[in-house]
């Protein structure tokens, strides 16, 4: 099926100014200029992130969309996968960010726009849990023994760099064993050569690997 729609999740701290994101964007409107393409600016509280989500993806034909996750972008993707049904690229995803991000809760000043702050309240930890997909998880509560499974697991893409500074790329790339992985020898947990990989991921969905 032809993909129309596509959602970008950034990650945690980041913004619709990422470079991934702009990049991406900026491929789109140069060769996919039909498309419909979202790149919300996520709130801190997870639920919130999940309402707003739902909300905007309300009209969105599921046969024909897909999404990118960076981070714990990946993280929500790979729920919007799940509830949606549709293919999800994952780019360096977070695997278990309540626990991980158990030890930021805080303020902190959003990457992009230094003047922006991001609230991470310990309440999130907990909303982050209730979005888990999938059994074999390492943080489960009761809530979670109807949560959704991805119907194909083989549907996603896995971009992963074992030079992540920020996340264990051996969890990401074991957190998806079924699906199409790309495993990178270095690079960062930011992608900063997502260039070189963007062509993989525009293949995955259909479009072919032309560049700029």
């Amino acid at each position: 099926m032809a993909i129309t729609h596509l959602l970008y999740l950034h990650g945690f701290r980041s913004s619709p100014l990422s470079a991934k994101a702009q990049r991406l964007a900026a491929w789109v409107r140069q060769h996919q200029p039909g498309l419909t393409w979202w790149c919300p600016q996520l709130p801190a509280s997870p639920q919130a992130a999940a309402t707003l989500i739902t909300q905007g993806l309300r009209d969105w034909p599921t046969d024909h969309m897909a999404v990118v996750g960076s981070s714990l972008g990946g993280f929500y993707a790979t729920w919007v996968a799940a509830r949606w049904g549709c293919k999800a690229v994952l780019l360096n995803p977070a695997v278990d960010p309540a626990r991980d991000l158990a030890a930021h809760i805080g303020v902190h000043p959003q990457w992009h726009q230094p003047q922006e702050q991001v609230f991470f309240q310990a309440a999130h930890v907990d909303e982050l849990r209730a979005l888990y997909v999938g059994r074999g998880l390492p943080l489960r509560t009761p809530s979670q023994v109807q949560a959704p499974e991805l119907d194909d697991p083989t549907e996603v893409l896995a971009i992963v760099a074992q030079g992540d500074e920020v996340l264990d790329w051996r969890e990401m790339v074991a957190r998806y064993p079924q699906a199409a992985l790309r495993l990178i020898a270095g690079s960062d947990h930011g992608l900063s050569d997502f260039d070189d990989h963007l062509p993989v991921l525009t293949q995955y969905l259909g479009w072919g690997s032309a560049m700029p």
